[in-house]
């Protein structure tokens, strides 16, 4: 049945064409001709949407850098819009000036928020707005309550006093919203990451958040976990919330978004509407990149897989802390010359603490087995003795732990290798600028200049600067853990033709990942691990999501 479009027309006493006049009628029955073919079209929705943000013209402009030129940007109230592009695109820059991060003042252009134009100087002007942004690094005080995560900077009570009984309530109450069952007076240190993510979300929804923005929401999370969130965000669609997203999992922005906005190289490219546009992924990808990528895992050259280069045997681990508890279990493993490994696992099945404990024991306690490397038993004390035999990990958090972010693009490149580019403990400046435009050319990685501090890189970028610090190393042996985590899939694309490059060299690659596309993609044969134990084992030609799955939930029912 059509609705009564006539009643959307509204006259004043002082229209020039009145209601009972013969051109007002024309103009009526045009109007409701044309909305009722909409209407039938499915777009009659356009005719009432309402434009909560509409962001004209923003530039943004660093030192020797311009990140963003003339961006535009609009989002109607109540769908998920997502923002996608390459690393370095301006994604999240453009959400830091929508936000206050970067105040008014620092940017060019306008920011319009329900139909009025704003100038946030800082976060708390845009969060009285209702504007909530959560960040890909989740800005949690571990050793705090979920509740006093929260309400942190804005406390229930009184000036003079906090009323816990209130924050702890609240709490409770945002935190069902969200799916969490846990105490608001649990620790965050001890719950997942994948929680933790939801803490984030309680505690934006605890500001009244009418503008929820996420950025890499699901990058730390499994498939299951980000699944349940994504899920989560489409119910707040329901009940009106409106939720703009940064991700590179294309295949989320298909499921959930209903609109796309392609931003490359710091300008708008094209905006994609579900139900009217292509949104498969490798649309997508080309209206990112620019071009289409056939294969999204290069073809490896002729490479022939060697002698062992790496076998662990019997490897069990305790927690450094909670030192009854094992989480690495008899864990045997190898890794061959010219060969790319997989490791496979859900969230906590021991893959990490696997890694770095192995390399150097930089992780656990209590920990005993064996380690051979060129068949030789040795044993690793700390990461500087795996470096001096040749092993290599490439940390899954690159900010906390493995780049330095207020030092140089130089800095960082040469910090595995010192004693190459140093004399007599004093390090040679020239060298070490040398070999830092070496890398960053072979890298392909994007900065004005390697004197550029890592912390502004995109994260792509500080990937690519990470994997040069170990490459620089020259490793006999490459661990690297989620190595394409947060990254768009150009740059992905570079990063696995750097891994065939490497194996190509005849050195030995352990890939960790969370992806099981990108598992399948880059293994030659793929271990899986659950619950701190190796799950199975299988070769690249009979690998396959399901059988991957299989191996998990079997070693879970054998547990039990």
């Amino acid at each position: 049945m059509i609705p009564d479009i006539t009643q959307r027309i509204r006259f004043s006493k002082t229209d020039t064409v009145k209601q009972n006049d013969t051109g007002g009628h024309v103009a009526r029955l045009l109007y409701m001709w044309g909305a009722t073919c909409l209407f039938y079209l499915g777009l009659e929705g356009a005719i009432l949407a309402k434009i909560l943000l509409e962001m004209k013209n923003i530039t943004k402009t660093f030192p020797g850098v311009k990140a963003l030129d003339n961006v535009n940007l609009k989002v109607e109230e109540g769908e998920i819009h997502a923002l996608v592009g390459e690393n370095g695109a301006g994604k999240s820059t453009l959400m830091n000036v929508l936000s206050g991060v970067y105040g008014y003042g620092t940017y060019e252009g306008d920011i319009v928020y329900d139909g009025e134009v704003c100038k946030f100087h800082d976060i708390k002007n845009s969060e009285e707005k209702g504007i909530v942004i959560i960040h890909q690094e989740l800005a949690l005080i571990p050793y705090m309550s979920i509740g006093e995560n929260m309400f942190l900077g804005n406390e229930r009570g009184k000036k003079a006093a906090i009323n816990w009984d209130e924050t702890y309530g609240m709490a409770e109450k945002y935190m069902k919203q969200v799916g969490l069952s846990e105490s608001a007076r649990t620790l965050v240190k001890d719950i997942g990451v994948g929680k933790q993510q939801l803490v984030e979300i309680a505690k934006a929804l605890a500001k009244n958040a009418k503008l929820l923005i996420l950025d890499e929401p699901t990058s730390s999370l499994n498939e299951s976990d980000s699944r349940a969130l994504l899920d989560l965000l489409l119910s707040f669609k329901k009940e009106g919330m409106t939720c703009i997203i940064i991700t590179h999992k294309l295949n989320e922005v298909s499921y959930v978004a209903d609109k796309i906005t392609v931003i490359r190289d710091g300008s708008t490219i094209e905006t994609l509407v579900k139900g009217v546009d292509d949104l498969s992924e490798d649309r997508i990808i080309k209206g990112m990149v620019g071009r289409e990528i056939a294969d999204r895992f290069p073809k490896r050259k002729d490479s022939k897989i060697g002698d062992v280069n790496m076998e662990v045997k019997n490897w069990t681990v305790y927690h450094p802390l909670y030192t009854e508890r094992k989480v690495v279990d008899h864990v045997s493993i190898k890794v061959h010359k010219g060969e790319v490994v997989g490791i496979s696992g859900l969230m906590g099945a021991g893959r990490t603490e696997l890694a770095k404990s192995v390399f150097g024991r930089s992780y656990g306690t209590n920990i005993s087995g064996t380690l051979l490397l060129n068949g030789k038993e040795v044993h690793l004390k700390n990461a500087k003795d795996a470096i001096r035999h040749k092993l290599a990990y490439v940390t899954e958090d690159r900010k906390g732990d493995g780049l330095i972010l207020g030092n140089p693009i130089k800095v960082n490149t040469t910090l595995a290798n010192l004693e190459a580019i140093s004399s007599h403990s004093v390090i040679d400046k020239d060298k070490e600028y040398a070999v830092a435009v070496e890398y960053k050319e072979k890298l392909k990685t994007k900065c004005p200049t390697v004197e550029q501090n890592v912390g502004n890189l995109s994260g792509g970028n500080q990937q690519k600067v990470l994997l040069a610090k170990w490459m620089f190393a020259d490793p006999d042996v490459l661990i690297l853990d989620e190595p394409t985590r947060g990254i768009d899939v150009g740059a992905k694309y570079e990063i696995y033709c750097i891994i065939n490059d490497l194996v190509a060299a005849g050195k030995s690659v352990i890939m960790i990942s969370s992806e099981l596309p990108e598992i399948l993609g880059m293994s030659d044969r793929i271990y899986v691990m659950n619950e701190g134990r190796i799950a199975g084992e299988l070769k690249r030609e009979e690998a396959t999501q399901e059988k991957i799955m299989s191996c998990i939930l079997k070693s879970s029912s054998k547990g039990e």
